[in-house]
């Protein structure tokens, strides 16, 4: 199960460098169910997503890299290319009077090629009501979690505004 909010982001946070990152290429094969493929750095991926914005199905899968170019040639719409930064993040909760800190890692996702200069960030889940009780840095922008416009599968089909 994937729980996951996505954010526009106001402004790259300094020190970016710094980070770990990762480079990516992913196109789709289908939108419902949405199947993916991806290429990161040198690892290949084939994901089924089920429905839901904030929280749904997701398996990853390996693929060799043979079988990952094979399948390029079937996907529908643009290829996807970004790196991927992963940059950790701790905030805090009021739970019934008692403050928590919890650790996340922030994905921000720094677009190439067809969406150049998109950039949105996205921090995964352990619960639902951890998701909730999310509170985002300063450089974070607008929350797009439910806004099918900042989903990568409907961005390769050309439904990006």
């Amino acid at each position: 199960m994937e729980i996951e909010r996505k954010f526009l982001i106001k402004h790259l946070p300094t020190n970016l460098s710094q980070y770990k990152y990762h480079m990516i290429e992913q196109g789709y094969l289908s939108r419902q169910p949405v199947v993916r493929i991806r290429k990161e750095d040198e690892s290949y991926y084939l994901t089924y997503k089920g429905k839901g914005l904030m929280v749904r199905e997701e398996y990853n899968l390996p693929l060799t890299k043979e079988s990952y170019e094979h399948l390029l040639k079937k996907v529908d719409g643009t290829i996807i290319s970004k790196t991927r930064y992963l940059i950790p993040y701790s905030c805090s909760y009021d739970t019934n009077g008692v403050e928590k800190q919890i650790s996340f890692t922030i994905e921000l996702d720094v677009f190439s090629g067809e969406y150049d200069g998109l950039l949105l960030a996205e921090v995964e889940f352990e619960s639902e009501e951890l998701a909730n009780l999310f509170t985002p840095p300063e450089w974070f922008l607008e929350d797009v979690t439910f806004n099918k416009t900042y989903h990568n599968s409907n961005m390769a089909y050309g439904d990006f505004q």
